[in-house]
């Protein structure tokens, strides 16, 4: 398995997280969630950013973290997963920074049975899990958040 080498670090309660840069499209301030009858509980609802109806993603939630409103000073990190474009909701987001193949670990060594992580980085200030977007969502919640996304697009609007 590769692990990427240019990641952007995020933050979620304390939590220090990244997603590979390549994934990575923008960073955005929050912005008002329209919930998604029906969709898996770690989706917080959806966001029209441009016509594009895109899901955004609660970390807190797929974390066990204190649930918490958005305010303006949060991030979303608008990436694209192998399925469609998502949002990740952050306190805060950093700086793209290296990471050398010597300071990540594989997942399974540090945090075993975590499917949606994708490798650990060590760093002076600790460790950063970085999130694969792609295993996010078991199989079964892709199957019901595609389908609560049907059901929002008859309402006229542009797919993910």
């Amino acid at each position: 398995m590769t692990f990427p080498e240019r990641i952007v670090p995020f933050s979620v309660e304390g939590l220090r997280l990244a997603l590979p840069l390549e994934k990575v499209e923008r960073v955005i301030p929050a912005c008002a969630v329209t919930p998604l009858p029906e969709a898996p509980a770690a989706v917080l609802g959806v966001i029209d950013l441009g016509g594009q109806v895109i899901p955004v993603f609660d970390l807190r939630r797929r974390f066990g973290l204190p649930e918490k409103e958005l305010v303006p000073e949060d991030r979303m990190l608008i990436a694209r997963s192998s399925k469609r474009t998502v949002a990740m909701v952050a306190d805060e987001a950093g700086s793209v920074i290296e990471a050398g193949p010597a300071t990540i670990a594989a997942p399974g060594e540090v945090l075993p049975n975590m499917p949606h992580v994708r490798g650990v980085v060590k760093t002076a200030k600790g460790m950063i899990i970085i999130q694969d977007i792609d295993s996010f969502l078991s199989i079964e919640e892709e199957e019901v958040l595609e389908s609560a996304l049907k059901a929002k697009r008859k309402d006229g609007q542009k797919a993910p």
